[in-house]
């Protein structure tokens, strides 16, 4: 996370309804030697106190978490480079601006048994979004296709004690050279989902991004 405060003023109902619409991120889970990173879709309750996933059987994370152990979701958003003859203004240094949100707290092994539900809520929150698709539900496979999937996974839970969030947008720049570097990034930038940063840089002068 980002120190200057700036940027970290959104509160954490913002945080929850980001990373929840985002559902993926990269879990990461200390060691002795370098941390262990996984990329995960995962459900994050309405409340924000726990996310649900689920990792391959074969995952070294799998096998590194005997008991419940701390970790964390980074959840990243829109991101793109800031060129600083944008501002209009002299003096001024790169930048990258960009959205992400934490998730950090105790990750847990779930019985075998939750494993179904859990796909079967996760697909269904996905596949809502493709409509008028009809959804694909799990009982489209047929059992044992279904039951040698399952051997292959696990389901985990994150129980979640601490969200934080970084959202840097220029905001410690003054409004002209905000709403400059705004429309210059959506039209020549680098990074990625441009025009979704453009509207949420654009939304800090309206007093609430």
């Amino acid at each position: 996370m980002h120190p200057n405060p700036a940027f970290r003023a959104e509160d954490t109902a913002r945080h929850i309804a980001f990373a929840r619409e985002r559902a993926f991120g990269v879990l990461a889970l200390s060691t002795d030697s370098a941390p262990l990173i996984s990329h995960v879709p995962f459900l994050l309750s309405d409340d924000g106190t726990h996310a649900e996933l689920h990792l391959v059987r074969s995952n070294p994370i799998v096998r590194a978490l005997h008991l419940p152990g701390p970790a964390r979701i980074a959840v990243s958003g829109p991101d793109g480079y800031v060129s600083p003859d944008w501002y209009g203004a002299e003096d001024q240094v790169p930048t990258w601006n960009y959205v992400a949100v934490h998730l950090t707290g105790q990750l847990e092994q779930r019985p075998q048994e939750e494993l179904l539900d859990l796909l079967d809520r996760q697909s269904a929150f996905y596949e809502a979004r493709l409509l008028p698709k009809p959804p694909w539900t799990t009982a489209k496979m047929s059992a044992d296709a279904l039951e040698r999937m399952m051997r292959m996974i696990v389901p985990f839970r994150l129980r979640v004690d601490d969200i934080q969030g970084t959202w840097k947008l220029n905001q410690n720049k003054p409004d002209a050279a905000r709403e400059s570097a705004a429309e210059q990034i959506a039209h020549n930038g680098i990074g990625s989902e441009l025009e979704a940063l453009q509207k949420l840089m654009a939304q800090v002068d309206r007093g609430g991004n």
